[in-house]
């Protein structure tokens, strides 16, 4: 399928603000592990939002953000049982910042953030 992984392209991760093109600026050792997580899962990852530039609204909203360095993204997940199949994939594959909103999961492997958090978005 893809050209960033085995399972990923980087349409899927391309900026949605419709200002810049559509760039898709990834770090590899996040794709790498998102792959490993989507393996474990065995069930595809819909990508809902990865990369977003300077420019993208929520950029500007959370300048702080993972999307914009290019270590976050987030996947759909509605559902209980979907959600935990996802997050217990993200666990194993090493990940260790985890966000649980209703209808997505949003992960990220920054490391300029603390590590070992699950948050929720309720």
């Amino acid at each position: 399928m893809g050209d960033l992984s085995k399972n990923f392209s980087s349409e899927e991760f391309a900026c949605k603000c419709n200002q810049c093109g559509g760039l898709a600026v990834m770090k590899v050792s996040f794709i790498e592990m998102l792959q490993r997580a989507r393996d474990f899962a065995g069930v595809s990852f819909r990508i809902t939002s990865g990369y977003r530039c300077p420019r993208h609204p929520e950029t500007i909203k959370r300048p702080t953000s993972s999307h914009p360095q290019g270590f976050a993204a987030d996947i759909a997940a509605s559902g209980s049982p979907t959600r935990y199949q996802v997050a217990k994939a993200l666990l194993d594959a090493g990940f260790s910042r985890i966000g649980i909103g209703e209808t997505f999961i949003h992960v990220d492997s920054d490391p300029s953030k603390v590590q070992g958090v699950i948050w929720d978005y309720y």
